[in-house]
């Protein structure tokens, strides 16, 4: 499967020039202790009880919680994961195996633990992940002669082996991944899906003879994040290239997908594909013995393999419910959703007859039965101790992408009466040709929320080349395309420059973040080529051309 770029910076519209002068609209605030909480309409006293646009936060645990896809565990920065959400990420995992499978990549599985002298081994790669290393240091009463690190990535567990079991150029490449988590003992404010100290993931490890080589699977890897997000979550991202400030610690270079949150204003890298280069390979000593370019078999040189690691992680659960979640709970894209339909029972009052129940009774089961053929995800709420208003706003908290409702009035019309999530749109579906009207309308479903994701996403990215109309944007939520000289340094001085709020006095959203922007990714799909056009760098007091457009937003 190939994912679909989009026309512009991996989006299907042009960007819109911002200007300050255009941001009239700026959002506003209240302060912090006189906040109002707004009621959800129509949500029960187990449904959420505060609007996604006034608490953000409390929105996002309520929705987890009460949406029963995680719960809390007694360690901070760890979380359960319900089967709300694992039956989620094992629809992802299910189709994830199956396309690498065809690149000819095979499963496997390391220990989780790693000695502290191997972690060391590659110092740029260590450097990275410091600060969040979890270390083993005691067993039951006696301290270790050495401390072992908990894995916080795997090309320092897993590349040693790789010296000894690659014999020949002739066994690459070669292509391992493995399901596993990791730990990565985070001291920001945990949260569930986005910065967890245990998170899931998977973590594709390759070996291949040649750059090129090397090269073209971090690109088919990626578009395979990109098929995720788009025909799966219902999401748009950017694919793109990181910055060297950016990119992954111990990698030649990093490939990103990057997502937006519209109710935040802020972007959440998505997934990642890195080339390695040759760096862990000299530093493993991985080689091979390889015929020279141009010549016969016989004449060879020891060769430095070119290695790539690439993962996706429990975090698209988070971004999902980010992205399509609303005041009523849970929005799930159909593809995903672990129940797909669910079927209610209404209209039975006490005066309808013992006949008329057993139709019911049996209408729920051949519709069930109908649709499961037609491999459909249902499920059937039969519980009698609860009204159907009750169930309604059950499974519409828990995201349900579609209600079908069957009672005395839908058996004599013949028809199933039907409700949207995502929309609220109801209707009527003939008996008839069930299976085939669901189809329809889980596809428009899955469809439509792709289109409103993306008609956020389009109308918050901003080409922005005057520095005055920078933190503006920023501030109202956008995320800027901007030309870049592509310099730390001036990364650096964009990021503490863009720090804080508008100008005193003017009002600004308290819930958004006063860290600068960063860097999210330079789009593989530029505006324009700036090569030649002697377009200055966007900061102010940057005296260098911009080589590239990158993107910029504050960031997860």
């Amino acid at each position: 499967m190939e994912a679909t770029h989009e026309v512009i910076c991996g989006l299907d519209a042009p960007c819109h020039a911002f200007s300050a002068k255009q941001s009239s609209a700026a959002p506003t605030w209240t302060p912090k202790n006189g906040r109002q909480k707004k009621k959800t309409s129509g949500a029960s006293l187990s449904g959420v009880d505060v609007a996604k646009e006034v608490d953000f936060p409390s929105w996002y645990q309520q929705v987890l919680l009460k949406g029963e896809m995680i719960d809390y565990y007694d360690i901070s920065g760890c979380y359960i994961l319900r089967p709300g959400s694992w039956e989620i990420w094992e629809i992802l995992h299910e189709w994830f195996n199956r396309e690498i499978r065809k690149m000819g990549v095979r499963n496997c599985s390391f220990p989780l633990f790693v000695t502290e002298d191997m972690l060391n081994k590659e110092q740029n790669h260590i450097d990275g992940f410091s600060a969040e290393v979890a270390w083993v240091t005691q067993s039951g009463s006696s301290k270790l002669d050495k401390k072992i690190a908990i894995r916080p990535t795997s090309e320092t567990i897993i590349y040693p082996y790789l010296a000894s079991w690659i014999k020949s150029w002739r066994e690459l490449p070669l292509r391992l991944n493995q399901w596993n988590s990791v730990v990565r003992w985070e001291f920001k404010n945990p949260q569930p899906f986005l910065r967890s100290r245990e998170f899931y993931w998977q973590e594709g490890h390759t070996s291949h003879l040649s750059c090129q080589g090397a090269d073209q699977e971090v690109l088919q890897i990626l578009d395979l994040y990109s098929c995720l997000y788009h025909d799966f979550l219902a999401i748009p991202v950017v694919p793109g290239r990181k910055t060297e400030k950016e990119k992954f610690a111990g990698a030649d270079y990093t490939t990103t997908v990057e997502a937006y949150i519209p109710a935040t204003g802020r972007a959440i890298q998505g997934a990642t594909s890195h080339g390695l280069g040759q760096n862990f390979s000299k530093m493993f000593n991985i080689t091979v013995e390889a015929p020279c370019e141009g010549q016969s078999e016989e004449r060879t040189k020891k060769t430095f393999l070119w290695q790539n690691s690439w993962a996706y992680s429990t975090r698209v659960l988070g971004v999902m419910v980010m992205v399509h979640g609303d005041d009523k709970g849970l929005v799930i894209p159909p593809r995903v959703a672990p129940a797909q339909v669910i079927l209610v029972p209404v209209g039975i009052t006490a005066s309808t007859t013992e006949d008329v129940k057993q139709s019911l009774v049996e209408a729920m089961a051949d519709t069930r039965e109908t649709l499961q053929d037609a491999d459909i995800r249902v499920e059937s709420d039969l519980r009698e101790e609860y009204s159907p208003g009750w169930k309604f706003n059950h499974w519409e908290l828990k995201g349900v992408p579609l209600r079908l409702e069957i009672g005395p009035k839908e058996l004599q019309t013949g028809c199933a009466s039907y409700a949207r999530r995502d929309n609220g749109d109801k209707g009527s579906i003939s008996f008839a040709s069930l299976a085939a009207q669901v189809a329809e309308q889980l596809a428009s479903i899955q469809s439509d929320m792709y289109t409103r994701a993306l008609e956020k996403f389009r109308d918050n990215l901003k080409i922005i080349t005057n520095w005055a109309d920078f933190t503006p944007a920023i501030n109202c939520k956008h995320l800027c395309l901007v030309p870049f000289c592509l310099k730390e340094d001036c990364e650096d001085k964009i990021k503490k420059m863009s720090e804080g709020t508008l100008d005193p006095g003017s009002e600004h959203d308290a819930r958004a973040p006063s860290m600068g922007a960063k860097s999210l990714c330079i789009p593989f799909q530029q505006p324009s080529d700036l090569k030649g056009t002697n377009t200055a760098c966007l900061r102010e007091g940057c005296e260098r051309m911009a080589e590239k457009w990158c993107m910029f937003g504050r960031s997860y």
